[in-house]
């Protein structure tokens, strides 16, 4: 991993804040015209609790005339936290354990700012998205026809679906060496001749300590892996965040899951690329259009 990227550096600030006895009409106007999603609660100086746009709505669907509630009356009690030097990991593990999509930043009592998972999303774009269930998973078989023009004896695949088409639940590995040919043909090919890849002695000085493969180059894979799903796969879209650096010569995987359904013939794909040793280095969501494979005659 390159850093472990604290809260601190991604949370909004300053935090709105708001009393229990602040009108719901007024905090719906604020939230309203000041553009944000939630008010902390406080009381004294203290934080006790928290009210959301979701929470406004809910009361006035259910109340019809609010104008005699107060925050106190609507706002969620059970405040959950998490301190600035905390990792976007971390982060991400609370909200999804507590069900909630706002995150108030407070270190020693003191409220620095809120993150929410909008603000995550932009860093770590796959951790956002939904996961595929067990049941998906399991009602895949192996795919065997690779729509691909050739095969390497170096390179590895396998993919799971169940038709010409992808569909929710469908996944796909691929590996393969990034050898010190593969790094040269790619600067060559794309004009990224940055001496950290290619050069020793100036990739030494540098905190990698020696030379490692293009990032780019690396999420590649994830482009060849989606090529050995079944059907023709286009892509539309793709989000990545560089987690970690390659060796030249590294044996790396990449693999995607549909986790996702837009329309008939567009899905979202969590996307990953692994290290030989299993850590992630490249994360991501891809959204791509699946359509058939042409008749060639």
């Amino acid at each position: 991993m390159l850093v472990d990227l604290p809260v601190r550096d991604i949370m909004n600030t300053p935090a709105r804040t708001v009393t229990a006895e602040t009108a719901i009409v007024e905090a719906a106007a604020r939230l309203r015209d000041e553009g944000i999603g939630s008010l902390v609660v406080q009381s004294d100086g203290e934080n006790v609790g928290i009210i959301t746009e979701s929470d406004i709505v809910a009361v006035t669907a259910a109340e019809g005339d609010t104008r005699q509630l107060t925050v106190g009356d609507v706002m969620s009690t059970a405040l959950v936290t998490i301190g600035p030097d905390a990792t976007v990991e971390e982060a991400v593990e609370r909200l999804r354990t507590h069900g909630i999509k706002k995150l108030p930043v407070v270190e020693d009592g003191t409220l620095l700012g809120i993150v929410t998972t909008t603000d995550i999303s932009n860093y770590l774009p796959h951790l956002a998205r939904p996961r595929p269930t067990a049941e998906t998973q399991s009602q895949r078989s192996r795919f065997e026809r690779p729509d691909t023009s050739y095969e390497r004896d170096d390179w590895e695949f396998e993919s799971y679906g169940v038709a010409d088409g992808i569909d929710v639940g469908d996944h796909v590995r691929f590996s393969k060496t990034l050898d010190q040919a593969d790094v040269e043909a790619f600067a060559e090919a794309s004009g990224d001749t940055n001496s950290l890849h290619l050069d020793d002695e100036f990739a030494e000085g540098t905190r990698f300590g020696r030379r490692i493969v293009h990032g780019t180059l690396v999420s590649g894979l994830i482009s060849a892996a989606l090529a050995r799903l079944p059907g023709l796969t286009i892509y539309l879209s793709q989000e990545v965040s560089y987690r970690g650096p390659v060796d030249i010569g590294e044996r790396v995987t990449a693999h995607c899951e549909v986790v996702e359904r837009i329309t008939d013939d567009r899905f979202r794909l969590t996307t990953a690329v692994e290290g030989a040793d299993g850590d992630s280095v490249v994360e991501g969501v891809a959204v791509v259009i699946s359509d058939p494979i042409p008749d060639s005659g």
